[in-house]
């Protein structure tokens, strides 16, 4: 006679996040993106949102005029626009590879708990499934 398996109700963190976590989040991002332009954090500035490079410069020249930068950048890009993208461009990738190497490891969690639920209970599991790691 065969044995059913009959799927038991997920509980706890099987089940997924819940529905209004999203929301949630959501919120969040937008109040940290709004709330500083909001309150106007650096009003008092010329340029309140200036990068860590512009600012770093104007520090070393405020504590020593004569210092002589050691190194020349690689490339001049022609204006800020053509920068921004690039730096753009460079973010997007390095997500890209970010979100990749979760979804792998992700996915080999998933199937080494499939691979082991679909043993006999009590018979040994082996090894890991074979997964092709990139």
């Amino acid at each position: 006679m065969g044995e059913q398996n009959e799927a038991a109700p997920k509980t706890g963190r099987e089940r997924g996040p819940h529905p209004w976590m999203t929301w949630v989040i959501l919120l969040a991002v937008a109040l940290i993106a709004v709330l500083p332009v909001a309150l106007g954090v650096g009003s008092d500035m010329a340029e309140p949102f200036t990068g860590a490079d512009g600012q770093g410069e104007e520090a070393i020249m405020a504590n020593d005029p004569g210092y002589e930068a050691w190194f020349s950048p690689v490339l001049e890009l022609p204006s800020g626009e053509i920068e921004s993208g690039v730096f753009a461009l460079q973010a997007a990738i390095g997500a890209g590879i970010i979100g990749y190497y979760f979804g792998v490891v992700r996915t080999r969690h998933r199937l080494a708990r499939e691979h082991s639920a679909d043993a006999p209970q009590g018979a040994p599991t082996g090894q890991e499934p074979s997964i092709e790691r990139p």
